[in-house]
């Protein structure tokens, strides 16, 4: 039985063929909004012996570009972006399934609206803060240095959430806890302190957006169970995977960029049961 499968492709065309209610758990990592200007481009590959790159199963393929088109990455074209993809989320999603939306700070309200469009008010859990202290400090703001994730269930009488299994953290008084409770730890609240993935770190794959292995592991610890299936279909470094073949669940992973598979294909390397699939053509 497959362990894990990443695709190749768009991944609104993936996620339309995924059926319903089969995901136990989601995370997603999209681009973040920047207000800078950005270009997509529809892409086609074909086999061919003189290819321009290598693909699955060391077949060579030959990239044909179908037409581009460039935006200003604002609100408006964001959200239009996102809107299809998370329906398709919440469809796929099983009734006991939990989604977290990682994002930062210039989307994460105009993202939380859509989110309760879709999902339902009743159905948001908790906007947890990922905390860290690491790179630029601009002198005319104070230094932005976290990030948002959102955490909607399907259900918000029958999600799982695990606190027994989550790493618990030192307190910030140890003294006024005592001995006991100090050596033990606390359970994480809804801000969590955590490193980026250091520049020279072990854990480092080259990946410009890669996310800690540490903040995927806490979240399905908590949010899925034991073969749960787990589904990032901005999979970037494929940090999600790596982290669901270390607790002992399934995941799919999707991305659209020929370097994020690369990485992957690298991280993956000796790992059994991993199926990697090309869908046809990237949609504009």
């Amino acid at each position: 039985m497959w362990r894990g499968r990443v695709y190749f492709g768009d991944n609104l065309h993936v996620l339309q063929t995924l059926p319903t209610e089969s995901v136990d758990l989601i995370y997603i990592d999209p681009p973040f909004n920047t207000g800078k200007q950005q270009r997509y481009t529809a892409l086609r590959t074909v086999r061919s012996e003189s290819g321009d790159r290598v693909g699955f199963g060391g077949n060579r393929y030959r990239t044909l570009t179908l037409g581009s088109r460039s935006f200003i990455d604002i609100f408006d074209d964001y959200l239009a972006f996102l809107e299809p993809r998370l329906q398709e989320a919440y469809r796929v999603l099983a009734p006991h399934g939990s989604l977290y939306f990682h994002i930062d700070y210039r989307e994460a309200h105009y993202c939380k609206v859509l989110l309760d469009a879709i999902f339902g008010r009743a159905c948001f859990l908790n906007e947890i803060i990922w905390a860290y202290d690491y790179g630029g400090r601009p002198r005319r703001k104070w230094p932005p240095k976290h990030d948002t994730i959102l955490l909607y269930v399907k259900d918000p009488d029958r999600y799982v959430f695990n606190p027994d299994a989550i790493d618990r953290v030192p307190y910030m008084a140890p003294a006024l806890v005592g001995a006991e409770k100090a050596r033990r730890g606390k359970l994480p609240t809804d801000v969590w302190w955590h490193t980026i993935v250091p520049t020279n770190g072990r854990e480092r794959v080259g990946y410009p957006t890669q996310k800690p292995l540490g903040i995927l592991r806490r979240i399905i610890r908590a949010s899925s169970h034991p073969e749960h299936l787990v589904l990032d279909f901005f999979a970037g470094s494929g940090t999600t995977g790596v982290a669901a073949l270390e607790l002992g669940r399934r995941f799919i992973l999707v991305d659209n960029n020929p370097e994020a598979i690369e990485v992957m294909q690298k991280r993956f390397h000796g790992w059994d049961g991993i199926e990697w699939l090309e869908v046809e053509a990237i949609q504009s």
